[in-house]
């Protein structure tokens, strides 16, 4: 990974990863930040499995990653990247300004979280000070801190807490009868990821059918 040093001195870019499964969200990202002086952005991935392989063979100085990702979530991603490389940045994009995600991204060790209706500049203003080693306080960084009495209160409703945040989201589209389709692009995610979901929650409530999530979602109040 290059020094903090050399890219405060501006003699080396900022090589910026970018893990999200939204293929314009990618693109739009790519463009928009290959325009900034000081970023380089050296590789892209639409899933956790692929982000993980990517930067472990080639490190970037700061990962940006989506937490609503197929196969494995950007959750899980950010703790195996932890792991084995502890001083790479890493900037959580997220459509939810969600207690459950960003407490989950803390605790799996992000440095920060930024909600995807950023603006490209600003996005791009974090990332090389963020980057370059500089603590600092923005409006669009979502403060990472952990509610305690919220998750004991969390705790306290195991049945409830038994899907996401994301997954019961989904469940109430599923009471209105919308396609993996229509919910993926209200959403704006992939219709795999859609589907992740969906099996994520047939595993969870131990079901194998729609009609079946539902009986059981209403019967364990997880949903009205």
């Amino acid at each position: 990974m290059n020094s903090t040093n050399d890219h405060k001195k501006g003699h080396v870019p900022l090589r910026v990863f970018i893990a999200d499964d939204h293929p314009l969200m990618r693109l739009g990202l790519r463009l928009s930040l290959e325009q900034t002086q000081g970023i380089e952005v050296i590789g892209d991935a639409n899933d956790g499995f692929s982000a993980v392989e990517k930067i472990l063979a080639n490190p970037p100085d700061v990962a940006l990653m989506d937490v609503d990702m197929p196969g494995l979530s950007g959750i899980g991603a950010i703790r195996m990247l932890r792991k084995n490389l502890p001083d790479m940045v890493i900037i959580v994009l997220s459509t939810y300004n969600d207690d459950n995600f960003i407490n989950q991204a803390m605790s799996a060790g992000a440095d920060g979280y930024v909600l995807k209706g950023i603006g490209s500049d600003e996005l791009a203003n974090i990332i090389l000070t963020m980057g370059n080693g500089t603590h600092m306080i923005s409006p669009y960084l979502v403060n990472l801190t952990i509610d305690q009495d919220s998750q004991q209160k969390g705790k306290s409703n195991e049945q409830a807490n038994l899907l996401t945040m994301r997954e019961k989201e989904l469940l109430h589209y599923l009471v209105d009868g919308k396609r993996s389709k229509d919910i993926a692009n209200t959403l704006f995610i992939s219709p795999e990821t859609v589907k992740s979901h969906i099996k994520s929650i047939y595993r969870k409530l131990e079901v194998t059918n729609r009609v079946e999530a539902l009986t059981i979602a209403k019967r364990k109040k997880i949903i009205d």
